[in-house]
Formats: C-alpha cells, sequence, structure tokens
C-alpha cells in the first residue's frame, strides 16, 4: 500500500485516467473529488463490502434451496 501525504487542493493521479483531489480537511475527515471514466466504477469501501456480503449471503441461500430434497 502506498501511503502519501497531500494538503487540500493537492491531487494523487492513479494511471493516467483516474485523479484524486483533496478538497477539504475538516477534523478527522477528509473530503475528496475524484476524477475517473464513467464507466470506472468508484464505490466507498465500506459500501463496496456490504454488497460483497449481501451477494454471497444470496449465493449461500440458493445453494441451500437447491440442496433441499422436494417435498
Amino acid at each position: 500500500m502506498l501511503v502519501l501525504s497531500r494538503k487540500p487542493g493537492e491531487s494523487i493521479v492513479v494511471g493516467s485516467q483516474i485523479e484524486i483531489t483533496i478538497v477539504e480537511i475538516r477534523g478527522n475527515r477528509i473530503r475528496l473529488a475524484i476524477k475517473a471514466p464513467r464507466e470506472l466504477s468508484v464505490q466507498r469501501g465500506e459500501l463496496r463490502q456490504l454488497i460483497q456480503e449481501e451477494l454471497e449471503d444470496r449465493h449461500e441461500s440458493a445453494d441451500e434451496i437447491e440442496q433441499c430434497p422436494a417435498a
């Protein structure tokens, strides 16, 4: 993992198509602006984790239904 220090107004470029700019620092919160192609999905990490867990739960439920003997 790369860890960088940035000040408001400074940015980080990832590859050739993604730019992350520090917009504001207020207390222990940082506001970011992200420029990326529309076809690229940008999600908060905790939201992505929640979606992944939900998909795994659905997959497990579907497996359980398939394993139940028909009545």
